[in-house]
């Protein structure tokens, strides 16, 4: 029997990989009401929809909820599993898609400040998915890395962890990849507020691709009145209305887009589409290779001269985030910031661009690049 399908229309490919299993419906994640979703069956969202009692009061027949997403505290699980309702995220899909974003960011800055990146201390908030996988990226860079993981530490007897406040007082840049907690031994909520933000060295500079309310956003912007420093924001308190007096003290704002390469955001449909034909029982019959688009660039010839200063300008041929900066600065006042999501030029990540060479350095791999060989 086919079954009704209803996802986020933000949701890349939700068509090509569902449609075989049933009619797809497209909705506008922010604005989605219960009465749209009454005969669903399947539901697919991202993180703008809140999947609880009061989305879900008309429907009787939901059988499967998948968040095409790392986070999930849109995503009342409780409720879920109280209706006997299966539910599955994406953790892991974007990972990639944030850590090139982050690194285009430090390459930036440290071309606006004439930084020497191998001479900076990066602490790292939240070492998952995203958070280990910029550590190894940054280890390549030569950077010296504090780690920030409370849960981490708390069952992991090796892990190398530094207390939140120690790495305030030591990072020279703090990049934060914390869920959102608001409870329990570790919250994350307003984890940099006006007491942290003192701590902090006056160059210190700040990058956010988490959670918006990692950083108190009032008190960012009275502190930054007081004392400028570099400061990245992709993600902001109470979005879409975003507190827009703070884009002049901003080194780069954009619209919750670190996530949203073409791999990342098909990736998680992809992931949710595999969890739904294990739960059916069926075989998948759509790999995600078979339904990306060829890039434009596919391969590119490195000479035995490549080095570490040359990964920028191969790296920014693929992504620039001052791109998504001019867009944010150009658009966010007369079209909004759910409208500079919806409407996010193609991106795509490191991997897509094969290396060919006698000697492709490893290390290229820990960035995310693919190649030919082995390397040295």
């Amino acid at each position: 029997m086919p079954m009704k399908i209803y996802a986020d229309e933000n949701m890349p490919l939700v068509a090509e990989f569902f449609g075989h299993l049933g009619p797809v419906t497209l909705f506008n994640g922010r604005a989605v009401t219960a009465s749209a979703l009454a005969d669903a069956e399947v539901l697919l969202v991202r993180s703008v929809t809140p999947v609880n009692q009061a989305l879900l009061a008309a429907n009787k027949t939901l059988q499967f909820v998948g968040t095409a997403t790392i986070g999930m505290d849109h995503i009342d699980k409780l409720y879920l599993a109280e209706r006997g309702i299966s539910f599955s995220s994406a953790p892991g899909c974007n990972a990639q898609s944030v850590v090139e974003y982050v690194l285009s960011a430090l390459w930036y800055l440290a071309e606006k400040y004439q930084w020497q990146l191998s001479s900076k201390t990066l602490g790292i908030v939240g070492v998952g998915h995203i958070g280990q996988r910029l550590a190894d990226a940054a280890a390549a860079l030569d950077m010296q890395l504090l780690l920030c993981d409370p849960p981490r530490a708390a069952t992991e007897a090796d892990f190398n962890h530094t207390s939140f406040t120690e790495l305030c007082r030591q990072a020279d840049i703090i990049s934060f990849h914390t869920p959102m907690v608001k409870t329990g031994p570790a919250p994350s909520w307003h984890l940099l507020n006006a007491q942290t933000l003192a701590m902090l060295k006056p160059e210190c500079a700040l990058i956010n691709a988490s959670r918006g309310a990692v950083i108190d956003n009032d008190a960012l912007l009275q502190a930054l009145k007081q004392q400028l420093r570099p400061v990245v924001l992709d993600v902001w308190e109470q979005e879409p209305d975003i507190l827009q007096p703070l884009l002049p003290y901003l080194d780069i704002a954009t619209a919750h887009i670190a996530g949203h390469s073409i791999e990342g955001k098909a990736r998680g449909t992809a992931m949710l589409y595999q969890r739904l034909c294990q739960k059916l029982d069926q075989a998948p019959l759509m790999q995600l290779t078979d339904l990306l688009a060829v890039p434009a660039v596919e391969k590119v010839h490195i000479s035995d001269n490549f080095g570490l200063p040359d990964v920028q300008n191969l790296a920014r041929m693929l992504y620039d985030v001052r791109r998504d900066d001019a867009l944010f600065r150009f658009h966010i006042q007369r079209e909004g910031f759910d409208w500079l999501r919806k409407s996010y030029p193609p991106r795509r990540e490191f991997s897509s661009l094969q290396l060919t060479g006698s000697k492709v350095p490893l290390w290229m791999a820990q960035l995310g690049f693919t190649s030919q060989q082995k390397g040295v």
